[in-house]
């Protein structure tokens, strides 16, 4: 607001005040971080690029046989086989690493001995090595005139290459480094002031872990074990040297789709792909929604 006096006209003198609009400018209110528009917007294209355009790609390529064609392509015999031995061993491998990986991470974490180093080094290693070279090396351990194939065989009768239980193996050894990385910084963050409580109020170990160490845990361990579990379900180079890609009993997904592939059935291995896609991305979700449901109880 500014205040003017008339000085011309009849009402000149008698300091009549006039009251005059100044512009108002609006300004955007400056972001907390800068170029987050442009940083938003490059993100939400890469990730359209790299992960978007080809999942559609997919299900538009699988859309072209209709949908009576669809299901007819992932319902026959060899591929539902090929979903129970991917999924129901993936599974089983996730399981065993939830278990055993957990282990892993709280002899890391809690214990000092010889060769930690060397132990927490080693896990990293399905990382680096590549997955061909795993799948070698295990066929070759558990094949039965391997080191460890031959006396499995001749003691016990068991049988582990070229059988489901060579793929479980090559799962669970793929598969252990995502339980315990995502385990062990937990544990290392969990104050030990918690555990000392539980004790002196006369809670045994038993109750400390239940009460105290697991609640605080879980959350991370489901999320290892969705890592796993999504690992094992795509993983190709090494399952198919130990798992001897015999159909309906030891053939999986991705092998089945290459074969498509081969025979220049690309519709079909769409097909199937898609169907796999489908699958994955609603026990993932499932699993997401349970991590965030424990993460909350916990938080209360």
């Amino acid at each position: 607001m500014v205040a003017a006096a008339d000085s011309d006209g009849p009402l000149a003198g008698k300091g009549r005040a006039v009251t005059v609009r100044a512009p108002v400018a609006f300004f955007r209110k400056p972001s907390v971080l800068p170029g987050f528009g442009l940083t938003l917007g490059f993100t939400l294209s890469y990730l359209s690029l790299i992960v978007l355009v080809p999942l559609a790609a997919l299900i538009v390529k699988s859309s072209g046989l209709g949908w009576n064609g669809f299901w007819a392509a992932v319902t026959t015999p060899r591929v539902l086989a090929a979903f129970e031995v991917s999924f129901g061993l993936s599974f089983a491998a996730a399981l065993t690493n939830a278990v055993f990986g957990f282990l892993v991470a709280w002899v890391l974490v809690r214990y000092d001995f010889p060769g930690k180093r060397l132990v927490d080094a080693l896990v990293d290693l399905p990382f680096a090595l590549p997955t061909a070279v795993a799948g070698i090396a295990l066929s070759a351990l558990y094949a039965p005139n391997g080191w460890l194939g031959k006396p499995l065989n001749e003691l016990f009768g068991l049988k582990v290459a070229f059988t489901p239980l060579g793929i479980a193996i090559a799962l669970t050894f793929i598969g252990l480094p995502f339980v315990v990385r995502t385990v062990q910084p937990i544990l290392q963050d969990l104050p030990a002031e918690e555990e000392e409580a539980a004790a002196s109020l006369g809670a045994s170990r038993f109750q400390t872990f239940s009460s105290v160490i697991l609640p605080a845990i879980l959350p991370a361990l489901v999320t290892g074990f969705a890592l796993s579990f999504a690992r094992g379900i795509g993983e190709y180079g090494s399952v198919i040297f130990i798992a001897g890609n015999m159909p309906g009993l030891t053939e999986i997904l991705p092998l089945l789709i290459v074969i498509k592939l081969e025979q220049y059935d690309y519709a079909g291995a769409a097909a199937v792909g898609t169907a796999m896609l489908g699958v994955s991305f609603i026990m993932l979700l499932i699993l997401n929604l349970l991590q965030q449901w424990m993460r909350s109880r916990h938080a209360r």
